[in-house]
């Protein structure tokens, strides 16, 4: 009898909002008005109506249409995951204009992880009921192939439980240069060792004009897309992110989102959206941090755009808390997870925690008056806290 109540209210406040909507659309004129429109009737969105939602749309219309398709998704329900990020290593060779986590080896603030250290932390999260890494890192240029591999295989022998979310498609890129392997032949060995998904950093902004500027040795975007488009077909779900808010324009943006919807319409492989706030303490470019404004419309507008994704992430370590808690509605239905201990993003100046308990994650979530999932790397409900 509980379940059907809920199943009810559910659907109640999903009319609700919905009749809100309507009322908004009927209210507002010109573009904006046929764009609510197509929102309502279940419409794909132009490159041009993308664009437009950015120059001229407030961030309450954007807010509520994206969280009319939110809610379509996935209801009343905000997920977090119980992992732990580790960083083996801040050393890399390429030196990124905009990373300020990435050192040379000679650098004093180099270090890098034994895989003692790394097993440590991988039991460390097992123990508190974490059952998924994320792995990511600088790009060392003493690592052999093999150290990548054994990494995921080590890990996976002695936590077979645990999923390993592992290497972006920068680091496959690289993998896939020093060995003379191509993609698929990475991507299997990987597999085979153990890995079971591919986190979504490394797209930073598909512009090539930008690119250039902010990373200009990494992989291409074409280079990262043909990665994710290969572990698709191998079978490997993936994630997608986006870092805005340094160089690129409104058009570069939804220019990002655009490839990223037509790879999704090709492979269906990804998982989640990212769009990742860009940091600027600590590093070459510099500049200013964007607004908790752009940050909120940039969710909302990638919620309404990328309409063949089922998840938005809004990931609390780059928003903080407080902005990823008010994106809850405003079309994103996830924070990430607890992490325990991120590098990256802080070395680049957020005032955000290093990582959170699992009550403190479903505390935001209640907070949002959200109905808080907890979930594996899949999105697989492991407990529902009503």
């Amino acid at each position: 009898m509980n379940i059907l109540f809920h199943i009810i209210h559910l659907r109640g406040l999903y009319l609700i909002l919905m009749l809100e909507v309507e009322k908004l659309v009927e209210k507002t004129e010109g573009t904006l008005r046929s764009i609510g429109e197509k929102v309502l009737e279940g419409k794909r969105l132009s490159f041009e109506e993308g664009v437009k939602l950015f120059y001229e749309a407030d961030l309450s219309y954007v807010a509520s249409l994206a969280e009319y398709i939110n809610r379509k998704k996935n209801g009343m329900f905000a997920y977090f995951v119980v992992n732990a990020q580790i960083n083996p290593t801040n050393i890399c060779i390429y030196q990124c204009n905009f990373c300020s986590f990435g050192v040379t080896k000679s650098d004093p603030k180099a270090y890098e992880m034994k895989l003692e250290e790394i097993l440590r932390k991988v039991e460390e999260t097992y123990k508190m009921g974490g059952r998924e890494v994320h792995i990511v890192g600088g790009i060392p240029p003493h690592w052999e192939y093999e150290n990548y591999i054994s990494i995921v295989k080590e890990i996976k022998k002695a936590f077979p439980e645990v999923i390993v979310k592992a290497w972006t498609a920068i680091e496959i890129h690289h993998m896939s240069k020093i060995s003379g392997k191509s993609y698929e032949e990475v991507l299997l060995d990987l597999r085979n060792a153990g890995l079971d998904a591919i986190p979504g950093g490394g797209a930073e902004i598909f512009s090539e004009r930008v690119r250039k500027i902010i990373a200009p040795y990494k992989a291409k975007a074409e280079e990262y897309l043909e990665i994710h488009r290969t572990a698709h077909k191998l079978g490997i779900p993936t994630n997608a992110t986006m870092l805005y808010g340094h160089l690129e324009t409104f058009e570069e943006r939804i220019e990002h989102m655009e490839r990223l919807r037509e790879l999704q319409d090709e492979t269906g492989g990804f998982q989640v959206f990212i769009p990742l706030a860009y940091w600027p303490e600590g590093n070459k470019l510099g500049g200013k941090r964007t607004s908790s404004v752009d940050d909120l419309k940039t969710i909302a507008i990638s919620r309404i755009f990328l309409d063949n994704f089922d998840h938005i992430k809004a990931y609390w370590i780059t928003l903080g808390e407080k902005v990823a808690q008010v994106a809850l509605n405003m079309g994103a239905d996830d924070i990430d997870g607890t992490i325990v201990e991120e590098k990256i993003v802080h070395s680049a100046g957020t005032k955000s925690a290093l990582g959170h308990t699992k009550d403190k994650l479903i505390k935001l979530i209640r907070g949002a008056e959200k109905i808080p999932v907890e979930r594996d790397t899949f999105y697989r409900p492991i407990a529902i806290y009503p």
